[in-house]
């Protein structure tokens, strides 16, 4: 049996833990820089709040409304969803992150277990421990268990945040009542398609022949397709390095200068570069990305990339951080408001195991240095060391005027009991 585990309205929850005055208030959480709505409590959606709404146009509708409006905390967030996933483990092993909010969990040897049981005892602790309420679908496979935990977050009272599919009964009638586009895998292009052969539930979906599924989308659906008939064929995704790292952001003001735009992309490079030597790569390409501010028609737009090609591979925050700002001098135009920019490290090899250059390699200083870099940032966080050409206060540079504490990343941010 699988699970799927969801934290709900996962980063509003995480708000309310460390302020209870806003338990029952309307919340909406903003992107990177203020822009607009990335998540909404259940309050927020009743009210009629989009997602992705620009919060410059719906600023006078929140106040008007009473909704809570909070620039995003990743720090915080990122914390509490570790929590959670370390509880997660201590049901079973055989966990898969899925994303931040989300985990899939596999049962192996749980023949004799009552599972409705076993997935409240996953949402008290989970509660208890973290203070982030939850919902725990349990079915055959991977997408029956994403059914199973979409009918648990529908229908809380019925099920009590807890819905196994254990029959073939449940499984059909399941199916019949989740609508095709919002089955998991399935987006916008293929549910129009899938709409004009008459599917408009899961079960019309599984309905199709195999064959047909096959030759007219490919194997991937396919194998969902039997997943949702209750055949296991989706397993659990091992975790795997990364083929490329990106380190891409929106500036707080649009910046027309290169003295700003060559710190952002040093800092950006840095971080790609800590990145590699965090999962052991280095890396043969470099690209660098600038862009103006795409919303502002009446403004001369530009956006370009421009790829570096190393003659060795490197981790190394000197030399990513190095070739990024010279190639962004490069690509940078006079007179163009710049929004955003990006740096990517892609040519990935192991650190430990890659061809040799005959006639130029790293300074072999590098690799003593980054190692006690990354020992003391790890130890005094904050990245406290920098290279010099970096802003020295802040990481990154972001409007967030609404920002809530960090509660547990930051000891001064830590709750004061008086």
């Amino acid at each position: 049996m699988f699970a799927l585990v969801d934290c709900n309205n996962f980063y509003a929850s995480c708000e309310r833990v460390f302020n209870p005055n806003l338990e029952g208030k309307p919340i909406a959480i903003l992107s990177n820089n203020d822009g607009c709505v990335i998540s909404r409590s259940d309050e927020a959606k009743a009210i009629g709040l989009p997602m992705g709404a620009p919060i410059f146009k719906w600023d006078s509708f929140c106040k008007a409304n009473g909704i809570e409006v909070l620039s995003s905390n990743y720090p915080l967030y990122g914390d509490m969803s570790s929590r959670v996933m370390s509880i997660l483990e201590q049901f079973t092993p055989d966990v898969e992150v899925y994303s931040i909010d989300e985990s899939f969990i596999e049962f192996k040897g749980f023949k004799h277990y009552d599972f409705n049981d076993y997935g409240n005892q996953i949402r008290t602790r989970i509660k208890k421990w973290t203070g982030i309420p939850t919902c725990v679908g349990i079915a055959p496979t991977k997408a029956l268990s994403k059914v199973a935990n979409k009918i648990a977050r529908k229908f809380p009272k019925e099920t009590n945040g807890v819905y196994v599919i254990d029959s073939e009964e449940k499984r059909i009638k399941a199916l019949k009542w989740i609508k095709i586009e919002a089955v998991w895998g399935i987006g916008r292009g293929l549910t129009k398609r899938l709409k004009l052969k008459g599917c408009k539930t899961a079960y019309d979906f599984t309905q199709l022949s195999n064959t047909w599924v096959k030759n007219n989308f490919s194997v991937i659906e396919l194998r969902l397709k039997r997943d949702l008939e209750g055949v296991p064929t989706l397993q659990l995704d091992e975790l795997k390095d990364k083929k490329a790292i990106a380190t891409t952001r929106s500036f707080e003001y649009t910046y027309s200068d290169i003295d700003n735009i060559k710190e952002r992309i040093s800092t950006f490079a840095t971080s790609c570069a800590e990145k590699l030597r965090k999962q052991g790569s280095s890396c043969y390409v470099i690209i660098v990305m600038l862009s103006s501010d795409r919303h502002k028609k009446d403004m001369e737009q530009h956006r370009v990339s421009q790829k570096i090609n190393l003659s060795f591979p490197t981790n190394s925050s000197l030399v990513i951080s190095d070739c990024a700002v010279k190639t962004v001098m490069s690509i940078f135009k006079q007179g163009i408001k710049y929004k955003r920019a990006g740096v990517i490290v892609t040519g990935l090899v192991p650190t430990d195991n890659f061809q040799m250059n005959l006639f130029e390699n790293e300074n072999p200083k590098h690799k003593p240095l980054m190692k006690s870099i990354d020992s003391l940032n790890s130890k005094y966080g904050d990245y406290k060391i920098k290279l010099g050409n970096q802003d020295l206060k802040r990481t990154w540079k972001m409007r967030q005027e609404r920002l809530s504490p960090r509660y547990t990343t930051n000891i001064n941010d830590i709750i004061k009991i008086k």
